[in-house]
């Protein structure tokens, strides 16, 4: 698998982590809001699992917590009419910065000493 599908998997874990967090807000009635918890982490960390496969553990995990992060403060704005002031604009620029020098630095194996 090629990393852009490891990173296409690390998007939507995040996405569907910030999907939780929005269901159990939103959702009105308990049996629902849980279903809709529950459903949604699942398929995070399937994505996450997936995205594993391809990418190592620090890109995986920082990719997707980058996709939660921005994913959740552009909901907030969007749904519950949260504001969104230039430091959280900031933080998300430098976030995904990191994010693309992750992607972009190589990896060295460890020899193995035995």
């Amino acid at each position: 698998m090629a990393n852009g599908g490891g990173y296409g998997w690390a998007l939507a874990a995040g996405c569907n982590a910030a999907f939780a967090a929005i269901s159990a807000k939103f959702f009105a009635t308990l049996p629902l809001k849980y279903g809709m918890v529950i459903l949604f982490n699942v398929t995070m960390w399937g994505c996450y699992v997936n995205s594993l496969k391809a990418l190592s553990s620090l890109q995986a995990t920082v990719t997707n917590f980058a996709a939660n992060f921005i994913s959740s403060g552009l909901a907030g704005y969007f749904l519950f009419h949260e504001p969104l002031p230039s430091k959280w604009f900031a933080g998300a620029s430098l976030i995904i910065l990191g994010v693309f020098i992750l992607s972009k630095s190589s990896i060295v194996e460890k020899q193995n000493s035995d």
